[in-house]
Formats: C-alpha cells, sequence, structure tokens
C-alpha cells in the first residue's frame, strides 16, 4: 500500500510539473501576442514586428511592409476593443493560441496564432483568421 501511495504521489507530481509548465507557456505566449497588440495600439510597427518569428521577419523584410500587411489583412488587431484568450491547441509541434477580437464596431474575430519558442522567447510564426462562431439564433 506505501509502494501505491508512493507511486501516486510521484505521478501527482509529474502532472502537476507538466501542467506548471503549460500554464507558464501559455501566459508567456499570451503575453507576446498581448505586446504586439499593444504595440499596434501605439503605432508602434517596429515594436510589433519585433514579435515576429525571423521567418516572418525575412519574409516581410521591413516594419513598413509589415504595416502595411497588418493594416490590409488584420485591421481588427490595431484597435481591439476585447481580446479573449481562448484554447491553446498544438499544430505540428507547435502552440496554436485561438484568440477572440472584437472589434470597434462588435463585430468579432477568431485568430490563430501559431507560435515559436526561440532563443529572445516566444515569437508569433503566423497568424490566421478562423470561422467565427455563429451566434446568431
Amino acid at each position: 500500500m506505501f509502494q501505491f501511495l508512493k507511486m501516486f504521489v510521484a505521478a501527482a507530481m509529474i502532472s502537476g510539473l507538466s501542467f506548471g509548465t503549460a500554464q507558464a507557456q501559455s501566459t508567456e505566449i499570451q503575453t507576446t501576442i498581448d505586446s504586439q497588440i499593444d504595440a499596434f495600439q501605439a503605432d508602434d510597427f517596429e515594436t510589433a514586428f519585433g514579435f515576429a518569428s525571423p521567418t516572418l521577419q525575412r519574409l516581410f523584410g521591413s516594419p513598413q511592409n509589415f504595416q502595411s500587411m497588418v493594416i490590409r489583412g488584420y485591421p481588427m488587431v490595431l484597435r481591439p476593443a476585447e481580446v479573449r484568450y481562448l484554447e491553446l491547441a498544438e499544430v505540428n509541434g507547435n502552440p496554436f493560441q485561438k484568440v477572440l477580437i472584437k472589434d470597434q464596431k462588435g463585430v468579432v474575430y477568431i485568430l490563430g496564432y501559431l507560435m515559436l519558442k526561440t532563443n529572445m522567447g516566444w515569437k508569433i510564426n503566423g497568424v490566421q483568421l478562423l470561422p467565427a462562431p455563429d451566434v446568431s439564433a
């Protein structure tokens, strides 16, 4: 009985550790996304560009090109009225954070942020506009 109890406690500690690690990862990812949105709200596209992964930075080449893409493709992140974090999933081994964003007109968008862990912390490796939930009755 004592051996079983010892194994149960060890398993619980390991589970708690992995849960704690996942919780910390989730918090760090949300902080990265929040920081980029804060930069957008301040019209600081150079700082916002810094939260993009090295791959995206090479793709866009400059904060100005990045700014043009965001303004045309993702205007809802520039001045959101609400940002709410939904589930954190995994896609091809990388975290995929779903985020509900409500714009100033009350339109709801669901964005999926593909995240990449780098030696400089979490970076955004892509954003996808997902189908918004049907809230009509």
